[in-house]
This record gives C-alpha cells, sequence and structure tokens, in this order.
C-alpha cells in the first residue's frame, strides 16, 4: 500500500510505527522495549463492533498501518492437504471468532489445485474486511507472476490481498532473476499500482543473505522468514536480517515457530527410514524428540522484534491452544531466552530442518 493512500477500514489504524531497537537487537533484543504497546488494552481493534478482537493482543504490522494479532494462521498444515475442506474451512473460522487478523498462504500451498487458497477463499468469506491476507508467489519472472496473482484472487475469493510476497528467496541466483528485466519484482509493481495488491513483500528460509539484498535493493513492506530458539547455530536470521528489517520499519512475519513439531519434546520422530527419504545428508534427521514446550518455543518467537508470528494448525484444538498462548504471552527476559537457546543447542539441527534441506 503506498503511503499516501487512504487506508481500507479494515487495516485503519492509529498509524504508530513498529518500536526501533537499534543497537539493543544486535545485543540480544531488549524484550520490554521491542514489545511496547502489545497488551489488548493499548490496540484498536479492526472493528469496534467486533470486541473479540481485543482478546488476542495485536502489533504495528511495520509501516504497512495495519495491527496484527501476535499468532496468525499459516496457509500449511491441515490448510495445503487435498479435499480436506470439512477439517481446513472449521480451523480459518475459529481463528477469525479468536481474533486472529493475519492470515498467510501460498500459491504453492496444496499443490497444482492451491488448496489453502482454495479453503481461504471459502473460510473468510463474509470477513474479508476484517483481516489482513497475504499470498506469495514463487515464479521468479513478471508475465508468470501475474498469471499467479490473477488466479491467486480468484480462489481467495477477493478483488485485492493484503500483501504479496515473493516466496522461498533463497540464494543470490533467486535475487538476480527477481531484479533482472522482465523479472518479478516487475509483476509485484505493476500489481501494487492496479491496486490488486496493497503491499508487497519477501520471503525466505534457507539464508538470510539473500534476504538482505532484497531489502536493501527495494522498499518492500513486509519480510517472512523462519526463526526459533535454535537460529543462533545454523546461518542466524536474527543477527543481521531482523535488525535490518526492524530499522527499515518493515513487517516482520516469523515462521516455523514449531518447527513441524521437531523442536517440542512432545514429539515423536519417525521411524528413521522414513526420515531419509526428506533428510538424507541434510544432518536433519532426528532420533530424539525436541527440548522445548509449545509454550517456551511461542514465547522465544514473539518476545522477538516480530509483528505476528504464523503457525500452520492441524485441527481447531490447536487453534485454540495457540491463541491461549498468545492471550497469556509476557515477553521473556534476556536471560529466559539465553537458557532457551542453550536447551535447544542439541537438536538444533532438526529445530532448523528449513535451512538445511537442499536447494
Amino acid at each position: 500500500m503506498k503511503p499516501t493512500e487512504p487506508l481500507p477500514d479494515a487495516v485503519r489504524s492509529n498509524r504508530r510505527t513498529f518500536l526501533k531497537t537499534g543497537a539493543s537487537i544486535a545485543a540480544g533484543l531488549s524484550a520490554s522495549a521491542a514489545l511496547a504497546d502489545t497488551r489488548p488494552g493499548n490496540a484498536d481493534p479492526l472493528r469496534a463492533d467486533e470486541p473479540v478482537q481485543g482478546l488476542m493482543p495485536t502489533r504495528n504490522l511495520g509501516r504497512t498501518g495495519a495491527r496484527v494479532a501476535i499468532f496468525g494462521l499459516g496457509g500449511q498444515g491441515a490448510l495445503e492437504k487435498i479435499n480436506n475442506e470439512a477439517v481446513a474451512v472449521p480451523i480459518i473460522q475459529r481463528a477469525l471468532e479468536l481474533g486472529v487478523n493475519y492470515f498467510d498462504t501460498s500459491a504453492i500451498y496444496g499443490g497444482p489445485d492451491r488448496w489453502s487458497e482454495q479453503y481461504l477463499g471459502k473460510g473468510l468469506k463474509g470477513s474479508r474486511e476484517k483481516v489482513f491476507l497475504a499470498t506469495k508467489t514463487k515464479e521468479r519472472t513478471r508475465d508468470a507472476a501475474l498469471k499467479n496473482i490473477e488466479l491467486s484472487l480468484k480462489l481467495l475469493n477477493t478483488d485485492y490481498v493484503d500483501s504479496w510476497q515473493l516466496h522461498d528467496v533463497g540464494i543470490q541466483e533467486d535475487v538476480d532473476q527477481i531484479f533482472g528485466k522482465g523479472g518479478a519484482l516487475e509483476a509485484l509493481i505493476e500489481a501494487r499500482e492496479q491496486k490488486i495488491v496493497r503491499n508487497l513483500g519477501v520471503t525466505g528460509r534457507f539464508r538470510p543473505e539473500a534476504l538482505m539484498e532484497c531489502i536493501r535493493r527495494f522498499p518492500f513492506d513486509t519480510v517472512l522468514f523462519g526463526v526459533n530458539a535454535a537460529d543462533r547455530y545454523h546461518y542466524p536470521f536474527a543477527k543481521d536480517l531482523l535488525p535490518l528489517a526492524v530499522e527499515k520499519q518493515m513487517g516482520v512475519i516469523g515462521m516455523k515457530v514449531m518447527a513441524r513439531g521437531r523442536i517440542l519434546s512432545s514429539w515423536t520422530p519417525p521411524p528413521i527410514e522414513e526420515q531419509k527419504r526428506s533428510w538424507e545428508g541434510t544432518g536433519a534427521i532426528a532420533t530424539t524428540p525436541g527440548t522445548l514446550s509449545k509454550r517456551e518455543t511461542f514465547f522465544y518467537n514473539l518476545s522477538l522484534p516480530l509483528s505476528t508470528a504464523i503457525i500452520g494448525c492441524d485441527s481447531v484444538a490447536q487453534v485454540e491452544e495457540c491463541a491461549e498462548l498468545a492471550r497469556a504471552f509476557t515477553p521473556l527476559s534476556q536471560a529466559q531466552m539465553a537458557t532457551l537457546e542453550a536447551k535447544v543447542e542439541p537438536v538444533a539441527k532438526q529445530a532448523l530442518f528449513f535451512r538445511l534441506m537442499p536447494r
């Protein structure tokens, strides 16, 4: 969304910018300062006549003008499974009831039929103006990306998306293609000019350098990346990328909070032979459960200067559990965060499997 354009009711806010943290981030992030104004009472609900929104703490989504709940619904999990409408749509609807207003998806979630976008188009029917809806394209050329967004709008049952993002930018080759002549960035700019896209974003989970290069070259509104308490052990994103995004007043969205369960002490590793089909040679094959509780890993992420943390859910019960944790959230101290980082070190590779997957 261009800063001079009037905001729709769904994303109108007091326009306070996301708090800059400066040197405190590099030093380990001052949680109490970075997380100011996250209490429900300090944030205007998206709709004054929807008091349920006040149940979920909210934060500014960078300079977009939107305020979003600190728990956002990811577009994977049940939402990317084939013919799973009976499970997926109730998840979306329950998330709405609990105050979730950031919904994430992608053109590649759910295979060629794009089930995730289909389910969100149905689940958000009648509530479109109450939410911030973000989708992604993994296409790297202008023409292919424009075809992508055309179908996204149709499947999502909307005439605009709040954020359109470049999906999974991980290496310099991605950057060169996106920014080259006829590259996907041309499509993003054109779509925003046509007002079918309000904000532009970039996402990644492989290496931070590619995302940093994108952010330096173009004023993206949002950045989405995988991060959790194991971050420091392999190709850290919080060390340099996160401070850069905060400095540029971007909306920062965290993903891989639960690492698909692999960071959790409640997780049971699948048989080794089954894991080898996906993780052979990566170092991410797991022989033990994780080491953190859901509360610990969620609170760790929310103690970073993120706007929201998205989680893909498999059931309504999981949505309810995440919403309860979000309502109970209080920032961790530096000492508490360091304790969790040490606790997760033995399982760091399996908790960061998404950075170890081959490209």
